[in-house]
C-alpha cells in the first residue's frame, strides 16, 4: 500500500513509486503524539543545558524571554529556600530517665535559680529532724572589709548597708562632711571598715578609712568611746606633662608610642581639627607637641587632666601653636594674638579662589547671573574661620546656599560663608577673628566642596577684593603679657619630666644578692 504525501502538488497523478512509497509501520511500533517520557529525555538530550543562562541578569532586557526565564530561576529557588526552612515548633520527647518529686527536688536544689535567691531554697537548705539548735555559737572579735560607693548611692545609704549603727552612720556622715561635702564623693570610691564585737545585736564601728580627694585621706577611729576624725594630706605635684615625637603613618599610633594617654590624644586631634585640615596639614615626619595637666601624688596615683597645649612643627617651624586661654577654655593661635592683618582675610587655611566676583554662566542652572561672592577651593571637612569680630545674624539653612553663617562686623560690614558641611555657632552668639564657625562642605547648588564667602556693604553685596580689610584682635595688655607668659612657662617644660612617680622608694635593707645561691646562701 502506497500514499502521497500531503504537501506533494499534483496530487491523483501517477508518479513513481520510489518518490512517494513509504512503509507503513506495524501500529504498535507508531510514535505517540503526545509528550511522553522518552520524548522528554530526547529532547532534553539533544539540547546543550551547559549553553542556557539560567540565571540571566535581571536588570538586562526586562521583559525579554531571558528575563523571564531568570525571573523563574529566582522564584524557583525562592520556593525551594521556603520549602526546606526549618520547623522552629517544640520536638516532643521523653526524658532520659522518669523524675519522681524526690529526684526533682535533688536536681533543682543543684540549680543556679535557688543560689539567686540567696540560698534560702532547695532540698538540702532546710533543717531535718536530725538537726538541732546550738546552745551557743562562737562570735568574731572584729569584722574587717571593704565597701564602695555605688553610682548614685548615698553616703549614709552605703554605711547602713555597711552594718554601721544608726548613731554611727549620723556621727561619721557629720564628720566626713565638714571636710569634704558628700557629694563630691566620687563613685567607686573604698572605704576600709573594722567593726568591733556584736553587743546586744548591733556591731560598733572601730575604723573607716578612704580617699576623700586625689590629695586628701580621712580616717575616723574609735577612742574611748568617741570616734575622732584624722585628716592626712598627701603630696602632690602639679607638674604638666609633655609629650613630643614625630609623626609617622598615623598622628595616633605615634602619641600612643610616644607614651601620650588615649583622651589626651583625642583631645589634641580635636583641637587641631577645629585650626587645620588634618587631612592634608600633617606629614609623616612633622613634630607633634602636646602638653596635659597632670598631677602626681606622693602615694604613686596620677591623674591626666585636660589638653593645654597643642603643638605641631615641620622642619623646625612652628605649624600650630595653640594654647587653652580664658575661663571658657577655648584655645587661641600663638600667632594671631594681638596681631594685625589687613587686605583680603582669608576665610579657609590653604584655600584658593576658584570662581570670581562678578556675573558668569552658573554651572548648575545653566544661564547667566550675578556671582556675589569670592568661592575658595578646598578639602572637604576644613575649618573656616570668621574673619573679623562679629555676631552671628543668621546660622542655617538658606536655599541655593545651602548651610551659611552670616556675621554682622559693624560699620554696615557683614559677610557670608556658604555651602558648609557643618555649622559651629548659633544664632546670636559672638565669634572672635580666627574662630572657627564652620567646616567646608557642598550642600546646596554646588558641584564639589568649596567656600563661597561675600562681603556686605550696607547690606550689598560688595567685591571682597577690592575692600582692603584690616583685623585687630583687641587684646588687652595685661592679657597679652600674661598669655605669652603661660606660653612660654609651658613650653619651657622639659618632655617626660612629670612622668616620673613621686612614691617613696623602698630603702634596701641589706646588700642585694645578685645569684640565686647567693640568695640561698644568706
Amino acid at each position: 500500500m502506497v500514499f502521497k504525501p500531503r504537501e506533494f502538488q499534483g496530487f491523483g497523478q501517477a508518479v513513481p513509486l520510489a518518490a512517494v512509497a513509504v512503509a507503513i509501520a506495524p501500529a504498535a511500533e507508531l510514535p505517540s503524539p503526545g509528550l511522553t517520557l522518552t520524548n522528554l529525555r530526547a529532547r532534553l538530550a539533544a539540547m546543550d543545558l551547559s549553553q542556557v543562562d539560567w540565571a540571566p541578569d535581571l536588570a538586562e532586557q526586562i521583559g525579554s524571554r531571558r528575563w523571564f526565564r531568570g525571573l523563574a530561576t529566582m522564584l524557583g529557588l525562592m520556593l525551594a529556600a521556603l520549602s526546606l526552612w526549618p520547623d522552629t515548633g517544640a520536638i516532643a520527647a521523653p526524658p532520659a530517665m522518669p523524675l519522681d518529686s524526690n529526684a526533682r527536688e535533688e536536681f533543682r536544689s543543684q540549680m543556679i535559680q535557688p543560689l539567686a535567691l540567696g540560698g534560702d531554697s532547695g532540698r538540702h537548705m532546710a533543717p531535718t529532724a536530725q538537726m538541732s539548735r546550738a546552745a551557743a555559737m562562737p562570735q568574731r572579735s572584729s569584722v574587717q572589709f571593704t565597701a564602695t560607693l555605688g553610682q548614685g548611692d548615698s553616703l549614709e545609704g552605703m554605711l547602713v548597708r555597711a552594718g554601721l549603727s544608726g548613731a554611727d552612720t549620723a556621727a561619721v556622715s557629720r564628720m566626713i562632711g565638714a571636710v569634704v561635702p558628700a557629694g563630691q564623693i566620687a563613685p567607686g570610691t573604698q572605704f576600709d571598715i573594722a567593726l568591733a564585737g556584736q553587743d546586744g545585736g548591733v556591731r560598733a564601728l572601730e575604723h573607716l578609712a578612704f580617699r576623700a580627694r586625689f590629695d586628701l585621706d580621712l580616717a575616723i577611729s574609735r577612742r574611748g568611746g568617741e570616734l575622732h576624725l584624722q585628716q592626712q594630706a598627701i603630696a602632690v605635684d602639679t607638674t604638666p606633662l609633655r609629650i613630643r615625637g614625630t609623626v609617622g603613618t598615623s598622628v595616633y599610633m605615634s602619641a600612643r608610642a610616644a607614651g601620650a594617654p588615649i583622651e589626651a590624644i583625642q583631645q589634641y586631634l580635636e583641637v587641631l581639627d577645629q585650626h587645620l585640615s588634618l587631612d592634608t596639614a600633617i606629614e609623616p615626619g612633622d613634630t607633634f607637641d602636646i602638653i596635659i595637666s597632670y598631677r602626681r601624688a606622693a602615694s604613686g596615683e596620677s591623674q591626666v587632666g585636660e589638653l593645654l597645649y597643642a603643638g605641631l612643627e615641620r622642619d623646625g617651624h612652628a605649624q600650630a601653636q595653640l594654647l587653652r586661654w580664658g575661663k571658657d577654655g577655648q584655645f587661641f593661635e600663638a600667632s594671631g594674638m594681638g596681631q594685625q592683618r589687613s587686605g583680603l582675610i582669608m576665610p579657609v587655611i590653604g584655600g584658593h579662589i576658584t570662581s570670581g566676583f562678578g556675573m558668569r554662566r552658573h554651572p548648575i542652572l545653566g544661564y547667566s547671573r550675578l556671582h556675589a561672592g569670592i568661592d575658595f577651593g578646598a578639602a572637604y571637612g576644613s575649618p573656616i574661620y570668621a574673619v573679623s569680630d562679629g555676631t552671628v545674624s543668621f546660622a542655617g539653612w538658606h536655599g541655593g546656599h545651602g548651610n551659611f553663617v552670616k556675621l554682622e562686623h559693624g560699620g554696615g560690614f557683614g559677610t557670608g560663608y556658604g555651602h558648609m558641611s557643618r555649622i559651629a555657632v548659633s544664632p546670636g552668639s559672638h565669634v572672635h577673628a580666627g574662630q572657627v564657625i564652620g567646616y567646608v562642605g557642598s550642600t546646596g547648588l554646588s558641584t564639589g566642596p568649596h567656600l563661597h564667602y561675600e562681603l556686605y556693604k550696607g547690606g550689598a553685596p560688595v567685591n571682597p577684593l577690592t575692600v582692603s580689610f584690616t583685623v585687630v584682635n583687641q587684646v588687652d595688655p595685661a592679657e597679652l603679657a600674661a598669655y605669652k607668659a603661660r606660653l612660654a612657662q609651658l613650653k619651657a617644660v622639659k618632655t617626660g619630666a612629670a612622668a616620673t612617680s613621686l612614691a617613696p622608694r623602698q630603702a634596701a635593707t641589706g646588700p642585694i644578692a645578685r645569684r640565686e645561691i647567693d640568695r640561698l646562701k644568706g
